[in-house]
């Protein structure tokens, strides 16, 4: 197992850094980056999430997407973390810890939900923790619940 690098961004800054692997056509006959990653995406449930999901192609080894809120108890009309969900979670990262230069790691904006999944992912490979206590806590004790 080597030691993935984490990215923990916003939805649009994930498909900056996705956009980066593909040359532009016309342009550049080569991709600004050719690193490996797995993605754990995070979408909000209103909406149907933010009207993309992210592919695996020759770059990018695997794809989560999960659909939940950021919210830390029940509210209506809006999705909890579930414990299936925590449960996929530690799996992909599991799967993907060989295969991918980088765990990506995004949410709408980048600063509660993927944070939550980025510091248990770094406490789970054994990876030095991040002073950043902003996270939401919720995420982060149902993922801590869920490690088998």
């Amino acid at each position: 197992m080597h030691e993935p690098n984490i990215l923990v961004t916003s939805a649009t800054g994930a498909l900056r850094y996705v956009m980066q692997h593909f040359p532009e056509p016309g342009i550049t006959e080569y991709p600004d980056r050719t690193d490996t990653y797995a993605v754990i995406s995070i979408q909000d449930t209103a909406h149907g999430g933010f009207g993309f999901e992210l592919k695996e192609n020759e770059y990018c080894k695997g794809v989560l997407t999960l659909y939940f809120d950021d919210i830390e108890k029940s509210q209506p009309n809006a999705q909890l973390f579930t414990d299936e969900q925590a449960a996929e979670i530690i799996r992909f990262i599991r799967a993907h810890t060989d295969d991918a230069d980088t765990l990506l790691i995004h949410c709408f904006a980048g600063i509660s939900r993927s944070k939550a999944v980025a510091k248990y992912a770094r406490e789970m490979l054994g990876l030095p923790p991040i002073n950043d206590n902003i996270c939401n806590e919720y995420v982060y004790s149902m993922l801590r619940q869920n490690h088998h």
